[in-house]
């Protein structure tokens, strides 16, 4: 779909990816769709009914994906971030998503979940996003007089030599080394994974008849190829050729007449999909800026849209209520838990959402990684806490830690000091 005038389409992208995420809100909400509640429902009670939701989710974004670029719509390879980059940055994806996992969980919700949460009224949620905001913001903005990010200050010394330089991009497709034909490998990847997946989702008899969770993953799968399709697909016609938006405002003072309209960054109108934890920091840059237009992005119209479309479903169901933090200790918990999802979802490049369903939709290797680190940090959180709980008074930490290792298999059984729950 192509505009004539720059300022329309841009405005169309923006207005297409908030419907998009005020659908999510809203579906998120109804279908109570939440990551780390996936994760709770399987270590605790062996469901696995929401973490089917997800992988559906998944499988739709992969089967969406392959498909649009297959036939030239989708265009994931100039994507921001660069899911498909030569460059492996394998311990900034495990760790970074070990880091959101733990947090996700010690806050009880994924950046997702927090955003629908404070459109139901939850301040505790709105805490940890501000929170989540700041830290996301100063990892890739220097901090107030300083030349130093969170991120150079913290991680680029130690974390970088550890990337890998690939000779393409490290996609499953490029990695296949079918010379030329990586579109089709591609396809060809994406479609037998995603076999694979809806055969694990919908041989349970059982979650067959969950309706909910069914369209969960339906629409969120179906929201996030949308976004990719506009966000690849609307661009802007000038002097005859047509143009992505990203590529006319690099070369604005050769097509444009006047700065009117013209955005902060042609970085943020490349090809796109959900992801949330830098979003919420570019919203703080938006509040901090006096909201400017031209620092309006997608990512912005992510947060805004799930917020007011769970507020909507809130309103409408009668299920607005505020909550506040019951204790000191919870609210310790929850701003532990921000700092982490911060710091994670950034040195990730994603969370949930960003890397494990539009990540994973592009079948990028980084993506794979850090959905591994979420899930790994998730599960060894919560069942240390269950440990916790279970024993209380009676085991350590380091107990807790130690056995939940050894259920992992990560750490020989012997080394465990208390019996397995």
């Amino acid at each position: 779909m192509s505009f004539d005038d720059f300022h329309v389409a841009h405005v169309m992208i923006l207005a297409t990816v908030f419907l998009l995420a005020l659908l999510t809100g809203i579906v998120s909400r109804k279908t109570n769709f939440c990551t780390m509640g996936a994760f709770a429902d399987w270590v605790s009670t062996g469901s696995t009914a929401r973490m089917k939701a997800w992988l559906l989710a998944i499988a739709v974004a992969i089967s969406g994906v392959v498909m649009l670029e297959a036939i030239g719509l989708v265009n994931v390879d100039n994507a921001i971030p660069d899911y498909r980059s030569s460059q492996l940055v394998w311990l900034q994806n495990l760790l970074g998503g070990f880091s959101f996992g733990i947090g996700m969980t010690l806050a009880s919700g994924c950046g997702s979940k927090m955003l629908v949460r404070i459109g139901g009224g939850n301040l505790k949620s709105l805490i940890v996003v501000v929170v989540i905001a700041l830290v996301a913001y100063y990892m890739a903005k220097p901090l107030p007089g300083s030349d130093d990010t969170l991120y150079s200050l913290l991680f680029y010394d130690w974390i970088d030599p550890f990337a890998i330089e690939l000779d393409g991009r490290q996609d499953i497709g490029a990695l296949a080394g079918i010379e030329n034909h990586s579109v089709t490998a591609r396809l060809v990847a994406g479609m037998l994974l995603v076999t694979v997946l809806l055969v694990f989702i919908f041989r349970d008899a059982e979650f067959r008849q969950q309706k909910n969770h069914i369209t969960a993953g339906l629409v969120i799968g179906a929201a996030v190829v949308g976004v990719w399709l506009a966000t690849s697909s609307i661009k802007v016609v000038a002097d005859g050729e047509t143009l992505a938006l990203s590529t006319y405002v690099q070369n604005w003072e050769f097509l444009s007449d006047s700065d009117e309209h013209k955005p902060a960054s042609s970085q943020f109108l490349r090809p796109q999909s959900f992801t949330i934890i830098n979003p919420m920091g570019q919203v703080y840059g938006y509040t901090k800026s006096g909201f400017e237009d031209a620092l309006l992005t997608c990512g912005i119209m992510i947060v805004a849209g799930i917020v007011l479309g769970s507020f909507l479903h809130a309103v409408i169901t009668r299920g607005f209520r505020v909550e506040w933090f019951a204790s000191f200790m919870d609210f310790v918990r929850h701003l532990l838990g921000a700092l982490l999802m911060g710091f994670g979802g950034v040195l990730a490049m994603g969370c949930t959402f960003g890397q494990a369903i539009s990540g994973i939709s592009t079948l990028s290797i980084g993506s794979f990684i850090a959905f591994s680190g979420i899930l790994l940090g998730s599960v060894l959180t919560l069942k240390i806490q269950s440990y916790m709980i279970i024993y209380e008074g009676e085991a350590s930490f380091i107990d807790s830690l130690m056995a939940s290792l050894a259920d992992l298999g990560l750490i020989p059984s012997s080394l465990r000091k208390i019996d397995p729950v």
